[in-house]
């Protein structure tokens, strides 16, 4: 069930991307007010988490998702339904805002029931399923699209979201041990306290850099394939949905290397991206073309999802006492890092060619390993924050 809700993100964003055409004309509005649905729903997400974690600290993770999944459903049903845009930018910072709650609760549930190596096996499949968004929502939305139109993409997110509700009503139950009583002071200190800790914001930048990579491609990917290659738009989707292929075998990877050391396997991935970017900035400065862009999009992807996965396995089982906090505080650090960097390398860089996608591309790796190296990671013991500075026993074997 916890797995199972954590491509929904993937699923709001995405599942309706092929409509948005659509939705402009029988609207009778303009493609950038549409746009900007996507925009809302980004932002609400990425800010909400970090408000939801400590809210979920104090008030448990199973009525706060219960309540979340109904009222998704319902702003859901509502976009399908609305013929006012207004409606449904409103309805979207609601779905924003509630799939942060579910979101951030499935990934704290882990924590509050698994610890050590089991439960360091379950957050390393987090990114693995969370790519299944990306690469299946486009194609299924299509399929919506083309058989009932732009409003059963929302239909079928309500559908999804109810559905989830009746079986967590049949088989769900609260997972936290003991909750924090609610203090916005608190709370506050204690993001302070987690975010002052070198290696756990060390993980949240060098996870805004490793997504930033992917969502760099997808922001310039339209121009240079339809525009510099002139190629179909139809090439776009299916080289999106190769990103998010190549994003799922860095994930398995990762998985199947849990073991190995972990400062040497993302120092050895970082090289793996540096060594891959120079080489093709030299390659796409004489030859530029469908190949060689898939090159960029397997190479960089795929190590970007391995280092994406072991650095966010990390930090979540980093404070497994404030797992609320921490999950809220990571996904929505990360995303704001993320969002930042993808804006100012579009904006200063013009990516016009692959050649000047790969200079954005060598900033963040350069970024990454930079930082990989600088910091020192608690590995084999990662002591807690805590009020009176002691380590839990929980923390330990995490």
């Amino acid at each position: 069930m916890a797995l199972g809700l954590i491509p929904l993100s993937g699923f709001a964003m995405d599942v309706y991307i092929p409509s948005l055409p659509d939705m402009a004309t029988q609207l009778h509005t303009t493609p950038a007010a549409i746009q900007l649905t996507l925009s809302l729903f980004i932002i609400s997400y990425g800010i909400s988490q970090l408000i939801v974690g400590g809210l979920l600290d104090s008030y448990g993770r199973y009525w706060p998702t219960m309540i979340s999944m109904l009222a998704f459903s319902a702003a859901s049903f509502a976009i399908a339904f609305a013929q006012d845009i207004n409606v449904i930018y409103a309805m979207r910072i609601v779905q924003g805002f509630t799939v942060a709650v579910i979101v951030v609760a499935k990934r704290s549930f882990f924590v509050d029931v698994y610890k050590g190596e089991e439960l360091k096996k379950y957050t390393s499949l987090f990114s693995v399923i969370w790519a299944i968004g990306p690469i299946v929502a486009p194609f299924l939305g299509g399929f919506f699209q083309t058989t009932w139109g732009w409003s059963s993409n929302f239909i079928f997110l309500g559908l999804f979201s109810l559905a989830f509700f009746l079986i967590e009503v049949l088989i769900g139950g609260e997972s936290q041990k003991q909750a924090s009583p609610f203090s916005v002071r608190t709370i506050l200190g204690t993001y302070g306290k987690m975010v002052k800790t070198p290696d756990f914001t060390a993980g949240m930048i060098i996870l805004g850099l490793a997504y930033a990579m992917i969502l760099l491609y997808g922001m310039a990917s339209p121009f240079l394939i339809e525009s510099r290659l002139h190629l179909n738009p139809h090439v776009t989707g299916y080289c999106a949905l190769f990103s998010g292929v190549s994003v799922m075998v860095g994930g398995t990877v990762s998985r199947m290397l849990i073991a190995k050391p972990f400062v040497k396997k993302l120092i050895v991935a970082s090289i793996i991206q540096l060594a891959t970017v120079a080489v093709l900035i030299t390659l796409t400065t004489f030859y530029q073309n469908l190949p060689t862009l898939l090159l960029y999009v397997f190479l960089v992807h795929s190590t970007g999802g391995f280092i994406f996965n072991n650095l966010m396995s990390y930090c979540l089982i980093r404070f497994p006492q404030y797992a609320g906090k921490a999950a809220g505080l990571v996904g929505g650090g990360f995303s704001v890092v993320t969002s930042i960097l993808s804006s100012l390398l579009v904006n200063f860089l013009s990516i016009t060619n692959q050649t000047v996608l790969g200079i954005g591309y060598g900033v963040l790796v350069v970024g990454v390993l930079f930082t990989i190296i600088r910091t020192k990671w608690i590995v084999n013991e990662r002591p807690a924050i805590s009020e009176n500075a002691e380590r839990s026993p929980a923390t330990a074997a995490a």
